[in-house]
């Protein structure tokens, strides 16, 4: 094909892809609506799982500069009690096949393979139309259109090519996530910093539940849960740091203080994160010139899985239209056909636990999450 790919957002998929295809020496153009790379923080730690991101990245050529950027010892895991009681611990030893990495650093490898100008930065995707024969057209905020005869949605949970393919639209899961950040850890924060570890540590009770990473920099990114209807946070002011940490360190009494202190003692947040989610299994009648792929294909809520599906789709994506060149049609419907029940079923928590553990998760966290999902 002689007209460039239009890959609609530079997320790690959208990236994936674009570079996938630029090795095979075809062209294509990214369009992202933030201002620059550097416009906001890319969130935290991410692990590459070797089964489907790792796949991605190789697909890439991108294996030395991924394992330059993997945070030795970060596959550590411990799942604690409320109380601070240790039920698993779990060192890291190098073999795993979960390496950890912080996702800005991982965008950057991405983004630095890309011939220069492959993305156009401050282009926020306004309007799609389709013009017929699968072609589309785009329009932005800043009133300017690209035509293309192929359009890919890499644009995430509220996507604005998606409507082009399904009425689908993502919903509230009942659950949401407060953000929180504590810096220079182990000096400043030492309580909340030995119940972390070296890697990852979880919390989790029934509708409520802490997890947290270190990343790098001595820093801790903590996630706390709390399964509740949307509207509960409506009266919490979350710019007001110090009064938002003081309500939702409420929903968590009786755990142990030093626990709570991811919430409390908290140097960055906290920032509130409704999850939503599409349809389980979502899917969508060929149309051509069009398709979508990672969150705005198959949003879930946080599994471990989102990015580096994301990441597998653009690969393969790639991989299909490389093969492909002068069928546009064949390798989408290669593609989509492959990607729909790889994205169709959310890993249970026996399924989660065997894919940290093996074969033989410990019994103390099959139980405790057996017990916490007894509860009403």
């Amino acid at each position: 094909m002689n007209n460039p790919v239009t890959i609609i957002g530079a997320g790690l998929g959208g990236l994936v892809l674009a570079r996938v295809l630029s090795g095979h020496g075809m062209p294509v153009e990214v369009y992202e609506a933030e201002a620059t790379a550097a416009a906001r923080s890319q969130g935290g730690m991410l692990d590459i799982h070797d089964y489907n991101g790792q796949l991605a990245i190789e697909a890439a050529g991108l294996t030395d500069e991924f394992r330059r950027i993997v945070l030795a010892g970060r596959q550590a895991m411990r799942f604690l009690g409320t109380d601070g009681t240790v039920l698993f611990e779990k060192g890291d030893d190098g073999s795993g096949g979960r390496p950890e990495v912080q996702r800005g650093d991982l965008r950057r490898i991405l983004l630095d393979s890309l011939p220069t100008g492959t993305v156009r930065w401050a282009a926020k995707a306004r309007t799609v139309r389709g013009l017929g024969h699968g072609r589309h057209a785009v329009t932005f905020a800043d009133g300017s259109t690209v035509e293309t005869e192929l359009l890919v949605g890499a644009d995430g949970a509220w996507s604005r090519i998606r409507p082009l393919l399904s009425d689908a639209v993502p919903e509230y899961t009942g659950e949401s996530y407060v953000e929180t950040y504590l810096y220079d850890a182990t000096t400043r924060h030492p309580r909340a910093a030995k119940m972390v570890g070296e890697g990852s540590m979880y919390a989790p009770s029934a509708t409520e539940g802490i997890v947290a990473h270190r990343e790098s920099g001595d820093t801790l990114h903590a996630y706390v849960s709390l399964t509740r209807p949307l509207d509960w946070f409506d009266d919490i002011d979350f710019t007001d740091r110090a009064t938002a940490a003081a309500r939702i360190v409420q929903e968590f009494q009786g755990w142990a203080p030093e626990l709570t202190a991811l919430i409390t003692d908290a140097d960055g947040g906290p920032v509130l994160r409704p999850l939503h989610a599409l349809p389980l299994g979502h899917r969508w009648d060929h149309v051509p010139g069009v398709t979508l792929l990672g969150d705005a294909a198959h949003l879930v809520a946080p599994n471990g899985e989102g990015a580096n599906l994301a990441m597998l789709d653009g690969a393969e994506l790639g991989k299909a239209l490389a093969a492909r060149p002068g069928d546009i049609e064949a390798a989408i419907a290669e593609y989509e056909q492959a990607m729909f029940p790889r994205t169709a079923e959310v890993p249970q928590d026996e399924e989660l636990m065997a894919s940290i553990f093996g074969d033989t998760p410990p019994a103390s966290v099959l139980a405790l999450l057996a017990e916490e999902g007894e509860r009403p």
